[in-house]
This record gives structure tokens, sequence and C-alpha cells, in this order.
């Protein structure tokens, strides 16, 4: 019984692992110069909308503001670009069974009825249900003077409801998305 325990919480960290990355997809007009976007801004009414609490805004606000000074942006009221965002999320339901074929068991062939054969398996099935939330964060980056969508990074991956990890996983949300910014564009 305890191969059972140890296979499922093995099975389960590799698959909770596996889906703390967040994956990430651009898009850019191709026409646009961003080599000339030094100041930037958030876009109060687009932010306002979005469909989060206050307290997940300004988490998102900080950890855009951090990795756009880092990229060398300045924040200002007279922007040449404007940063929106919005969320999307959804629950996802996982049943995995475990169990079956494929293991050391009793009874079959060999002496005494002790060996290799069936009935094969842990010992029975066991069946693991769990629930998580993935998560879609849209950064889009509005031309200030063209009133233009030119960038837009999509990040999606598991979320937590988890107090103490959620500026952690916000942060690597926007990091990730934001390191695709500006695009690197083919000569």
């Amino acid at each position: 019984m305890k191969t059972i325990k140890l296979l499922s919480l093995f099975v389960l960290t590799t698959f909770a692992v596996s889906c703390a990355s967040v994956n990430v997809n651009t898009d850019y007009d191709d026409n646009t110069d961003f080599t000339t976007f030094k100041t930037y801004g958030f876009l109060k009414d687009g932010v306002d909308k979005a469909e989060i609490s206050d307290l997940d805004k300004k988490r998102i606000m900080k950890a855009l503001d951090t990795e756009l000074t880092a990229k060398g942006l300045t924040k200002s009221d007279k922007p040449d670009v404007f940063i929106n965002f919005f969320t999307k999320a959804s629950k996802d339901v996982n049943v995995n069974n475990f169990g079956g074929y494929g293991g050391w068991g009793y009874g079959g062939w060999g002496w005494g009825g002790y060996g290799w054969g069936g009935p094969w398996g842990w010992g029975g099935n066991y069946t693991s249900v769990s629930t998580q939330t993935e998560g879609t964060l849209y950064i889009d980056v509005i031309d200030a003077k063209k009133k233009e969508l030119v960038w837009q990074g999509i990040g999606n991956g598991v979320l937590t409801q988890n107090r103490d990890k959620k500026t952690t996983r916000i942060n690597e949300f926007v990091n990730k998305i934001i390191a695709q910014f500006p695009p690197k564009k083919d000569k």
C-alpha cells in the first residue's frame, strides 16, 4: 500500500511541477519601431475593467513596473505607450487511474504459486481527482500617438489561491511575458 501512495505522490508531484511553468505567446505589428518607445503608462480604463481583485491588479502593475523599468522604460504621465492587461480563468478537472497492469504480484506461475504473474498491478485500482485553475494573462502595448495595439503577450499557466504564493506566481507570469518585449525582429 505504501508503494501505491508513493507512486501516486510521485506522479502528482511530477504533474504539478510540469504545470508550474508559464507558456507564452506573443504577436506584434511588423511596421512598429519599438526602439522609439522610451516611456509607458497604464491604460486606466482598461485596467479597471480587468475582472480580478484590486489586490491582484496592484500585484500585476507592480510586476510590470519592475520588468518594464528593467527594460529601460520610464513611467510617465505622457507616455509613448500605454500598458493594458486583462485575464481569463478556467477550472480544469483531472482524473487519473493508477493500478491495473504492469507490476509485481502474487500467484500466476512459479513455485508454490508465488513469483511472476497475475494479478498484475499495485494492489488494485486507485483513482485520483484533482482540480486546478488555469489562468491566462494578456498584456497589451498600445502606441499612445496612434492609439493602436502594437504588441500583445499572452501567458498561460496554473494559478494559486495561496496568498503567500500569489505574488511570486504573478511575478513569474509577468516576467516570462515581458521577456519577449520588445520583439526581436529577424533581419
